[in-house]
């Protein structure tokens, strides 16, 4: 007993130390080497598409970005062999078609992307989403049905697709479709989160409550906005690799990495420089309700 006892008190003065600590240590940490980032996803909504093109900063830098400019980034439907400009206009690179739409479903995408004497390319496909069929709110007091706190939560409800293994992102917002509105980003496989559990079922309560901030539910007149974007297996496991980076913490968290990249360096002859970030596809199934 008195060893035990000994060790748990080795193992409490090691915490304590660890969290009184506040002597400041200055470090000379590299810059590094800056590449091109492209954020570039493409779904089959109706309306302009748009890309992000910047450069990435050394870790200690605070600030923006900087954006890329002088890229030429073209969009290849290789099942219709329709071809889309993306035009660098207002910090971001934009196309907007004629036709109205540019992502179609079961269609295969090329992005051609020719900057700094290097090309890069990727190709991905749109895949099939389960359709929202309904979408509703409950009001909680706090400590019901898992409620942190009294508000109204939302929850969705949709029907795995049979026969074929679907992966999802759903994502939420509050009142609307802007950066600092996002709620929720969750990532499913055939309605849950694993592989091989269900098929073709109704996505599961914990599932479609998934789309709530519940340190901060909804108020009453707030719109909910749900989208479910379907994704090819690639770009789930891109997406699933950066969340893993980004909710990374603590004392024994996951060490960061670097997170792939589909972009290949296609030049013929020239230099052969790195390009991060993703090119993705999605078909988008979207619904909305406001609380009262």
């Amino acid at each position: 007993m008195k060893k035990k006892f000994f060790r748990l008190s080795i193992l409490a003065a090691l915490i304590t130390g660890f969290s009184a600590c506040t002597d400041v240590i200055d470090l000379n940490v590299p810059e590094g080497t800056s590449h091109p980032v492209l954020d570039a996803w493409i779904t089959n909504e109706p309306g302009a598409q748009y890309i992000r093109f910047t450069k990435s900063v050394s870790y200690t830098q605070s600030g923006a970005t900087p954006i890329i400019s002088n890229a030429i980034i073209t969009l290849y439907d290789e099942t219709s062999g329709d071809i889309y400009p993306f035009v660098f206009t207002d910090s971001v690179y934009k196309c907007d078609p004629a036709s109205g739409q540019i992502g179609h479903l079961n269609h295969t995408y090329r992005l051609r992307v020719e900057y700094d004497s290097n090309v890069y390319e990727a190709t991905d496909t749109i895949k099939p989403v389960a359709t929202i069929n309904k979408i509703d709110y409950k009001y909680k007091k706090k400590g019901d049905d898992g409620a942190s706190k009294d508000g109204y939560y939302a929850r969705f409800y949709a029907t795995d697709m049979a026969g074929q293994t679907d992966y999802t992102w759903i994502r939420s917002y509050r009142n609307s479709m802007t950066k600092g509105n996002l709620l929720e980003d969750n990532y499913v496989i055939d309605g849950g989160f694993s592989e091989g559990l269900s098929d073709g079922q109704e996505f599961p309560q914990f599932v479609g409550e998934s789309v709530n901030d519940y340190d901060h539910p909804f108020l009453k007149g707030e719109l909910a906005i749900v989208k479910l974007r379907s994704l090819t297996y690639p770009s789930y496991f891109w997406v699933t690799s950066v969340q893993t980076q980004m909710r990374a913490g603590g004392l024994f968290a996951t060490v960061l990495a670097n997170v792939g990249t589909n972009l290949k360096n296609v030049t013929d002859g020239g230099s052969k420089g790195k390009l991060l970030g993703w090119f993705g596809t999605s078909a988008v199934s979207s619904a909305t309700i406001t609380t009262n």
